[in-house]
């Protein structure tokens, strides 16, 4: 059997990457930090539920150790939570802006890798899968014929170019897991006010496609629906 966790899984692109890897075969722990959503969309899901708050470290610690009693390793782990920043003009943005939206987008994954380690090193063919953004392309954001092109987000955007990085670091650290960044697209989710084209059905594509690659598969890449992307 297949342990996957996956963050910010009570809903969106999370909920539906759940649901797909449940559908695979895979016992998921989906992970919230509202014990009541949470709850309710395991219930849906069939999965199990653990509450983690990524930003906070006590709450990440003791989601490691309810995984470490009740599974005993993790094969896949997904870093899905993150905020869409403070939504300002960028030369409103602060450094506080900045810090706040750093504190999940990039530091939270950080923290959850970190604390997860361990069981991933015990997991079959460990795959972490981290959830960037298209935004956080310089390639996409400077090609006027992209949709990211048209985005001025300095902390959102900054923020998923750094996690490209910080999955490149990782992966060359532990070449025992396959780590990979994946872009879903501009997908209709809470995080854009439900404003983009895909539906989280076609975003979710790609999480489950990298979710699932073996011992042979890619990492220290940044792929989206096409296969690597530039970024």
């Amino acid at each position: 059997m297949t342990t996957t966790l996956i963050t910010g899984a009570n809903k969106g692109l999370g909920f539906e990457t759940a649901r797909r890897l449940i559908q695979a075969g895979h016992t998921v722990y989906a992970g919230a930090r509202d014990t009541r959503r949470g709850e309710e969309a395991a219930a849906r899901l069939g999965a199990r539920f653990v509450r983690i708050d990524i930003t906070d470290e006590d709450s990440v610690r003791a989601a490691a150790e309810f995984v470490r009693k009740e599974a005993g390793s993790l094969d896949v782990l997904v870093n899905n939570a993150g905020i869409s920043g403070v939504r300002k003009p960028v030369g409103e943005v602060t450094g506080e802006d900045m810090r706040s939206t750093y504190e999940t987008n990039v530091f939270g994954a950080v923290r959850v890798t970190r604390a997860f380690l361990p069981l991933l090193e015990s997991g079959k063919a460990p795959v972490v899968v981290n959830v960037a953004s298209g935004l956080g392309s310089i390639a996409a954001t400077n090609d006027p014929s992209r949709v990211e092109f048209t985005v001025a987000a300095l902390d959102y955007n900054s923020s998923k170019t750094a996690l490209v990085m910080v999955t490149s670091q990782y992966a060359k650290a532990y070449p025992g897991i396959r780590f990979n960044a994946v872009d879903p697209g501009y997908t209709a989710t809470d995080l854009n006010a439900h404003s983009g084209p895909r539906s989280v059905e076609e975003g979710a594509d790609i999480i489950v496609r990298m979710a699932l690659v073996d011992a042979d598969g890619p990492t220290g890449g940044f792929f989206d629906e096409a296969g690597p992307a530039a970024w």
